[in-house]
C-alpha cells in the first residue's frame, strides 16, 4: 500500500492527519505537482483526474479523493472512529464535512487559483474578481464555524472527527495565502489553538 501525494497541499495533509489519528503508517511517494508530474502519462494511468492524494492498494487498485481514501481506512481500521459510529453521528459528520469542504476548503482553493499566482501555470484561466469573492465566502464560513463552536468542543459535538481535520487544514492553507481567522471569532480561535496542538497536526 502506498500514498501518492504532494506534501505541502492541504488535501494530502488531511489524509496524513487521518492516518496519524488512527496510528497507521504507510509509505508516501511525492508527486511534484508544480513541475507537472501529476499530468504525466504514468500518473494519469493511475488516476485519470491527475489529482493528489491517491492511494495504491496492495491488490494494485487505486482510490482517489480525500474522503474516499479516509473512508477506506475508517472501514478497515474502525478503532478511533473519525466518521461516526451511530447512524445519526455519521449523518451529522457527513453534513458538516460537506459544509466545510464546500464553504471553506473549496473557496480558499478557488481564491488561491484565481486571485493569486497559484501554481504559476501561465495558461490557467483566472478571474480575480471571482477569486476575491471566494475569499469573502471563506471568511463567512469561518464566522459560521465560530457560531457552531460556541456550544461545541469540536465542530460536531464533543468528539474529534474528520470534519475537524478538514477545517484545520483549510484554515492553515488560508493563512498561507493571507486569509486569517476574523479577530472576533473567539470560539474558532480557541478550537484552532487546541486542535493545532494534537500530535496528528504535525503529520
Amino acid at each position: 500500500m502506498k500514498l501518492y501525494e504532494y506534501e505541502s497541499f492541504p488535501s494530502p495533509r488531511r489524509v496524513r492527519m487521518f492516518l496519524a489519528e488512527k496510528g497507521i503508517n504507510i509509505p508516501c511517494e511525492q508527486i511534484d505537482v508544480p513541475a507537472g508530474e501529476h499530468r504525466s502519462a504514468d500518473y494519469l494511468s493511475k488516476n485519470q483526474d491527475g489529482l493528489v492524494p491517491l492511494l495504491e492498494l496492495d491488490n494494485g487498485e487505486y482510490i482517489s479523493e480525500t474522503v474516499a481514501i479516509s473512508r477506506y481506512f475508517e472501514e478497515n481500521y474502525p478503532q478511533t472512529p473519525l466518521m461516526g459510529t451511530t447512524a445519526e453521528e455519521k449523518a451529522r459528520i457527513e453534513m458538516w464535512q460537506r459544509r466545510v469542504e464546500n464553504s471553506l476548503a473549496n473557496t480558499v482553493a478557488t481564491y488561491f487559483h484565481h486571485a493569486t499566482e497559484g501554481l504559476g501555470e501561465p495558461d490557467r484561466y483566472r478571474n480575480r474578481e471571482w477569486g476575491e469573492k471566494n475569499k469573502e465566502k471563506a471568511i463567512s464560513a469561518m464566522k459560521q464555524l465560530n457560531n457552531q463552536l460556541a456550544e461545541n468542543i469540536f465542530i460536531v459535538g464533543d468528539k474529534f472527527s474528520i470534519v475537524d481535520i478538514t477545517a484545520l487544514c483549510a484554515i492553515d492553507f488560508a493563512a498561507a495565502v493571507n486569509i486569517s481567522i476574523p479577530i472576533e471569532c473567539h470560539h474558532l480561535t480557541r478550537w484552532y489553538a487546541e486542535v493545532s496542538q494534537r500530535q496528528s497536526a504535525a503529520a
